[in-house]
């Protein structure tokens, strides 16, 4: 790792790189929560992998990847939302459905660009390595217009979060607001795209906020918490990464796995340890009362 801090003060590339995770990591914190209390992964996974037709479609007409990465996700937001609204019967079926269409339309889209250069692998995995610094302001641009939407409507956010019935009772549009939420987890993956890769967004999307719910019940903290983890995770895995040459983003999610993994089993161990510390306590005072 010392080699890779000296060549971070020396090289743009790996700034550039560092600069990508934090930004990432703020998507990564606030909507990873939602999507972890909710219990919609399955709904981003999805989203995330139907993103893979609209880069091959920006690639196939001579575009960034990324400029066709948003609005395939909002779309493939959209349309996974309101099928889960209408059929709820038939959503696991339909969504699968989506997320295998969306990556055959992107996988034939890249196999007759026009000149193919690209490496399909760094859409699938990620390379945070070959980030331009031009990505950067679009990927501050979008975490600004995430924290944004957030702000404004985090209290109807939490309500359809916890409780449909109850915010739908109370006159919150749950149809709306639900249809945001996804959205907002779109721009969310389109972040995280760029350092890990449509195959494993949904683990840096989940498990960052899946351990920082194992030690705290307010959501804002847990935000902040996974927001913190998920920059960590990610700048140890790009480090961890460069001496022997490794993929960047295959290295983070194994830190972030086993992180969760280790983190469970901390949790686990503590309640159970509670658990017997609090029949030890009733036992005695049982015993001191009679």
């Amino acid at each position: 790792m010392d080699d890779f801090f000296s060549a971070l003060m020396q090289h743009t590339f790996l700034q550039t790189a560092v600069a990508t995770a934090i930004l990432a990591s703020i998507g990564c914190g606030v909507m990873g929560s939602y999507v972890v209390v909710k219990r919609i992964a399955f709904l981003a996974g999805g989203i995330a992998h139907s993103v893979l037709g609209g880069m091959g479609a920006a690639v196939y007409f001579g575009y960034e990847p990324l400029h066709g990465a948003l609005p395939a996700a909002v779309a493939a937001a959209l349309l996974i939302g309101w099928v889960r609204l209408r059929w709820r019967a038939q959503e696991d079926t339909l969504i699968s459905a989506l997320w295998a269409i969306g990556m055959a339309i992107g996988v034939l889209f890249i196999a007759k660009a026009p000149g193919y250069q690209a490496d399909l692998m760094s859409y699938l995995f990620g390379n945070i390595l070959l980030v331009p610094e031009e990505s950067l302001w679009f990927m501050a641009a979008l975490d600004l217009l995430l924290l944004t939407i957030v702000a404004a409507y985090h209290r109807q956010f939490l309500a359809i979060v916890f409780d449909e019935e109850f915010a739908r009772l109370r006159g919150v549009p749950v149809g709306f607001f639900y249809l945001l939420l996804l959205v907002l987890v779109a721009v969310t993956v389109v972040l995280l795209i760029q350092v890990v890769g449509l195959i494993l967004v949904l683990a840096l999307l989940t498990l960052p906020a899946a351990v920082a719910g194992h030690y705290v019940h307010s959501l804002g903290r847990m935000m902040l918490i996974a927001t913190v983890l998920g920059a960590l995770l990610s700048v140890t895995g790009l480090a961890l990464s460069y001496g022997p040459d490794l993929p960047a983003g295959p290295v983070i999610i194994l830190l972030a796995g086993g992180a969760y993994v280790l983190s469970a089993i901390a949790t686990q161990l503590l309640g159970r340890r509670r658990a017997r510390l609090a029949a030890t306590r009733g036992a005695w005072q049982g015993e001191t009362r009679a």
